[in-house]
């Protein structure tokens, strides 16, 4: 091609993909498309359509500045500052645990019944009481995180989804600071556990680590919910959990313990346990 020809969009994705390709990146060309989608600022579903025009050279600057970091294995998330989730696009960051297919499942558990106040710990994005709160548009929610720059983040989605008047923030060591009863508690905690961490892939080194593992068996957030959610609980109140996938009866054996009833383990659409759901008792 002479150099004064210009490239174009289907030849900047072609050199793309190779270079996610080599970099090992899984999926190269569905990344590479999205990362151009995002540069053009257009959707994905165009990238086809617009393939044999030329490329300008800001766009093109850009665009290979996206792939750079996708090939040093950022994931694509943090690239475009946000993830969608449950059908809604959250704002995601470093500060913050990316909200996952899997954890739609503790969602949609959530709303089989219905609440008026919700608790959710450790918020990261606040992606699951926002979409509690979104969906369930009469209740009201607290979301707690140990983390500051963490529930800056989720304050920023709460205000792009239009949810500040329901939803409220707390910095909170689990329930150290929390106060009041609540007819759902919810919770994705970090349940890797320290010997994991190795064999996680290399994008996980991205997100906070202390979202991950709790440094040791992956069951510590578990033995605090299970020792003090009955506090904070309505009678018949419910609590459900996002586990890791050979957790389930570890921790329905915790909760059990502590007395709650109820207590069943779902899996997800893979079929491994994902969450564990419990009723506190009839007081």
């Amino acid at each position: 091609m002479p150099a004064s020809m210009p490239l174009t969009i289907q030849a900047a994705l072609v050199l793309a993909t190779r270079q996610l390709s080599d970099a090992g990146i899984a999926g190269a060309s569905r990344d590479a498309r999205i990362l151009m989608a995002h540069v053009l600022d257009i959707d994905a579903s165009r990238i086809t359509m617009v393939a044999p025009e030329p490329i300008d050279q800001t766009a093109q600057t850009a665009f290979e500045t996206c792939i750079a970091r996708r090939a040093a294995r950022e994931p694509v998330s943090h690239i475009l500052g946000r993830r969608s989730f449950y059908g809604r696009d959250f704002s995601v960051t470093a500060d913050v645990l990316d909200p996952r297919p899997e954890t739609e499942i503790l969602v949609e558990q959530s709303l089989l019944q219905p609440f008026s106040s919700v608790l959710d710990m450790g918020t990261g994005s606040g992606a699951i009481l926002l979409t509690l709160l979104a969906e369930q548009p009469l209740a009201k929610g607290l979301g707690c995180d140990i983390s500051p720059k963490a529930l800056e983040v989720a304050q920023q989605n709460a205000t792009q989804l239009g949810l500040t008047k329901q939803a409220r923030w707390c910095p909170s060591d689990w329930f150290t600071d929390v106060s009041g009863t609540f007819d759902l508690i919810v919770s994705n905690p970090p349940y890797i556990a320290l010997d994991e961490m190795q064999a996680l892939s290399h994008e996980l080194s991205h997100e906070p680590r202390l979202a991950l593992t709790d440094e040791a068996d992956g069951l510590t957030a578990y033995r605090i919910i299970a020792d003090q959610a009955l506090n904070f609980l309505s009678p018949r109140g419910r609590v459900l959990l996002e586990i890791g996938p050979t957790q389930g009866a570890a921790v329905a054996d915790l909760m059990m313990a502590a007395g709650f009833k109820g207590v069943r383990v779902v899996a997800d659409l893979d079929g491994r346990d994902r969450v564990v759901c419990a009723v506190a008792p009839r007081q």
